[in-house]
């Protein structure tokens, strides 16, 4: 079958954030404390939203680990979503690649939405089968929402999932959730230096997660949830978030979750909070802080127009992921070492998960690099995202990523999408060190402890340039689609197996089956994670070498 264009793919999912937007006269309520929120229904499914899980974390705040609310008391409007990660939009770069094509313009907008930019405060949004009673011990997803650098839960239509459990007969919960951000242009989230060491502060974004995870714990249960039943899922920077939150506390869940289900991203290798002394140097400076006995407390009592404009004045939006100074790093206390490296100590929650990719991962990022055309001008800019790269390991990718196009990514699209000579070359590469190499390697240290499936996301390899690329298996979840049955059935059984897909077998090292979606008919089969096995490997042993 033909796949839907770029347009229709990205009008599809903007109608499906938008539909059933109208509200019932009877408006849903819950009692939390002495606290009285008032939701909205549409659909038979009622929308609890902008529910805050911490003291916003402005003034003294700002830069400090989350603090737990005091009690509810009063009466709460909780029918509009709450503030969102800062962000700086797309970079121009990107925007102005991007909207050269007509084919690839409407990009443009999807991508614009998904980066709003005003201030944040920790709130949480629940979706409830209307009807549902206290204490009915409905399974519960936590979605931790990602975006490329900032993400909204706004953007994602959570009530369609909830929607299509009630249809199959297993209803369950969604809470998705906002927090100083991952891989953000902001450093809101994820401050670094041995200041934020010394202060015990790194991670802010992670720590705010487990803090909206303990939430679930104190109140699910009078929307109806079962706190024991909570699994923990998320998409791009928020997979790598579900990665961090399996690894991190000697992998002991704290009782927070009992699954993860992981949508393009895993555990990563990167280095310590004081590595970006200088980034962060240079943000005190053009805060106007420099001069402060105390810069971390200067940076919290600046306006927050000021810390803004100095974190756009010092970095870039749009930078490769390696080179995002402000991204979970070691900073000895939530995270005692790299995701990597946690992994292949064992120090992993012992939970059922399902890990998964899109075959062109890369694509998305690679757009970036136009300006690369020869193979000496990609050995010039290996450097840039595997940093300290020897000279022996750059000529080991060029001999292993051949200039070939036809062995690019997108994958299997013979002499189409070229953009450049080198395009698809660094596309290839840059897919597997990020999302293809850590994906593998956790599941195959992983899979004899523990239950675990894998997928292959194939579906709209016929997209221009982008080919089957990062994000595009959302739509199959919120559609909802087929992935949306199985993430049902995952939440409410720790098995994503049901009647409506075909067989699903587990993830093993000696027989590591994917469920991969694919364009034509049969739309869902399964292969086996055995393709690049030698590039693949390559890039998950540099990666380790050379960490973000």
């Amino acid at each position: 079958m033909r796949s839907p264009s770029v347009l229709f793919r990205f009008a599809v999912f903007a109608t499906l954030s938008l539909r059933g937007s109208s509200s019932p006269l009877a408006a849903p309520t819950v009692s939390l404390d002495q606290g009285v929120f008032t939701g909205k229904t549409s659909n038979n499914v009622d929308q609890y939203l902008g529910i805050s899980y911490a003291q916003p974390p402005v003034g003294d705040l700002r830069f400090q680990i989350p603090h737990p609310n005091d009690p509810y008391n009063g009466t709460y409007d909780a029918t509009q979503f709450g503030s969102s990660c800062p962000g700086n939009g797309i970079a121009p770069n990107i925007s102005a690649i991007l909207a050269a094509s007509s084919l690839l313009a409407p990009i443009v907008a999807e991508l614009g939405a998904l980066f709003p930019s005003p201030t944040v405060l920790l709130s949480l949004n629940v979706y409830v089968p209307t009807g549902t009673v206290a204490d009915a011990s409905l399974p519960v997803v936590a979605v931790k929402l990602g975006a490329f650098q900032t993400g909204s839960p706004s953007s994602y239509p959570g009530a369609n999932i909830v929607q299509r459990s009630m249809q199959l007969g297993k209803p369950i919960i969604y809470v998705s959730m906002n927090y100083r951000c991952l891989i953000s242009h902001t450093a809101f989230g994820f401050f670094a230096s041995q200041e934020v060491m010394d202060a015990k502060v790194g991670n802010l974004g992670l720590r705010d997660q487990r803090q909206a995870l303990r939430w679930i714990q104190q109140y699910i249960s009078l929307f109806g949830g079962d706190p024991t039943q909570v699994t923990i899922w998320g998409e791009s920077a928020g997979s790598w978030s579900v990665a961090l939150q399996m690894v991190t506390n000697g992998g002991n869940t704290e009782g927070l979750f009992r699954a993860a289900f992981l949508e393009s991203g895993s555990a990563l290798s990167f280095g310590s909070v004081v590595e970006e002394q200088g980034s962060y140097e240079a943000l005190v400076t053009a805060a106007g802080c420099a001069g402060a006995i105390d810069t971390l407390q200067c940076l919290r009592e600046v306006s927050y127009s000021t810390l803004q404009s100095a974190i756009t004045s010092t970095q870039a939006a749009f930078a490769q992921a390696q080179n995002v100074p402000w991204q979970p790093r070691i900073d000895g206390d939530f995270l005692v070492d790299s995701g990597a490296n946690l992994v292949q100590q064992g120090s992993v929650a012992n939970v059922p998960f399902i890990s998964g990719d899109c075959d062109d991962e890369g694509t998305i990022f690679g757009i970036d690099q136009l300006n690369v055309t020869t193979s000496s001008q990609l050995a010039a800019w290996l450097p840039v995202i595997l940093h300290g790269i020897s000279q022996d390991d750059i000529n080991t990718i060029l001999e292993t990523y051949s200039d070939d196009i036809t062995q690019g990514s997108p994958f299997n699209t013979g002499i189409l999408n070229a953009v450049t000579p080198e395009y698809k070359r660094i596309s290839a590469l840059q897919g597997d060190l990020v999302f293809q190499a850590p994906r593998r390697l956790m599941l195959q240290l992983r899979s004899g402890l523990q239950p675990t499936w894998s997928y292959l996301y194939k579906r709209m390899k016929s997209t221009p340039v982008l080919g089957a690329a990062h994000t595009f298996d959302l739509l199959d979840i919120y559609g909802p689609g087929d992935m949306t049955d199985y993430l049902v059935h995952f939440v409410t059984d720790l098995d994503p197996n049901n009647s409506t897909g075909i067989f699903w077998p587990q993830y093993t090292v000696a027989s590591p089956q994917l469920l991969t979606f694919v364009d034509s008919a049969p739309s869902l089969e399964i292969t086996q994670d055995t393709y690049r096995q030698d590039a693949i490997a390559l890039m998950g042993t540099l990666g380790r070498k050379y960490p973000f």
